[in-house]
């Protein structure tokens, strides 16, 4: 799982974020806590922001925001049902592009996070 695609934009949005917190500390830390608090446990649960992170990522196509509110749904408890009906919703607002990222990389990062293989 370490050398797949799915890890490796996971490895480097991380390092990506870690170079821009050197430069710019104050906006990292604060951006941090801004999202921090947008994804906790609140009057929707920690799963349900994942899914609609999930579903905002498939939406403007963001890979990254795919793949981590993919991970972020599973970790909360998130079935791969609950995940793949949040990417299609989405793509009756997004179209075609929308339901490429549902039919392709959502169900790539949701096998991996899984453990499966095709």
């Amino acid at each position: 799982m370490d050398g797949t695609m799915i890890q490796q934009a996971l490895r480097e949005y991380q390092r990506g974020v870690g170079h821009l917190a050197e430069q710019l500390p104050d906006v990292v830390r604060e951006y941090n806590r801004f999202t921090d608090a947008c994804f906790a446990e609140g009057e929707l649960s920690k799963k349900i922001k994942h899914l609609i992170g999930l579903s905002l990522g498939v939406y403007t196509n963001d890979e990254y925001c795919i793949i981590f509110h993919t991970k972020g749904a599973v970790d909360h408890g998130a079935s791969d049902r609950e995940v793949l009906e949040a990417a299609a919703v989405c793509g009756a607002f997004g179209g075609g592009s929308a339901m490429s990222q549902a039919v392709t990389l959502v169900q790539e990062a949701l096998t991996e996070f899984r453990g499966q293989t095709h």
